[in-house]
């Protein structure tokens, strides 16, 4: 099951390829949604390699994830792996460049199951699709809206 969305935005692309891969700022999102997040890989660039566990509650029950990034090209694309139970999921996030100071963010998300589980998690999502599909674009435009937001606050 896959979910996508672009967003035009009014910074340069190198500022939201920066806002994009700002990992700090989205495990400190992550402690205040209650869930723990630790990095378990040994990098000190960002790139591809970088590993995260991160363990948080859903529906009543503990669920543990492991998140990878596995290309990295700035300031165009990130790819970003996760398995959280018999669930694999694979984040796209491109920035592409319009004009100096407009850029396009495309965001997709890819679900595919691999336990019989995770394919009744994944069918129970396609029947509320339209509005999972509704949130994920708004969470994506209120993110670009921020990013937007900053660098104009900074400009």
């Amino acid at each position: 099951m896959k979910f996508s969305t672009r967003e035009d935005i009014n910074a340069p692309a190198a500022d939201v390829f920066a806002a994009v891969t700002d990992f700090d700022s989205f495990e400190r999102m992550i402690r205040r949604y209650g869930s723990k997040v630790s990095r378990i890989d040994s990098q000190n660039a960002k790139g591809a390699g970088m590993m995260w566990d991160v363990a948080f509650q859903y529906r009543g029950r503990a669920r543990q994830a492991r998140a990878t990034i596995v290309e990295y090209t700035d300031p165009a694309t990130m790819r970003m792996t996760a398995e959280i139970g018999g669930l694999d999921s694979e984040c796209e996030v491109q920035v592409i460049a319009l004009s100096p100071n407009q850029t396009r963010l495309q965001v997709s998300l890819d679900l595919k199951p691999r336990t019989l589980s995770a394919r009744l998690v994944v069918q129970s999502l396609k029947l509320a699709k339209s509005k999972i599909n509704t949130r994920f674009k708004a969470r994506v435009a209120a993110f670009a809206a921020g990013i937007e937001g900053s660098y104009q606050q900074a400009a």
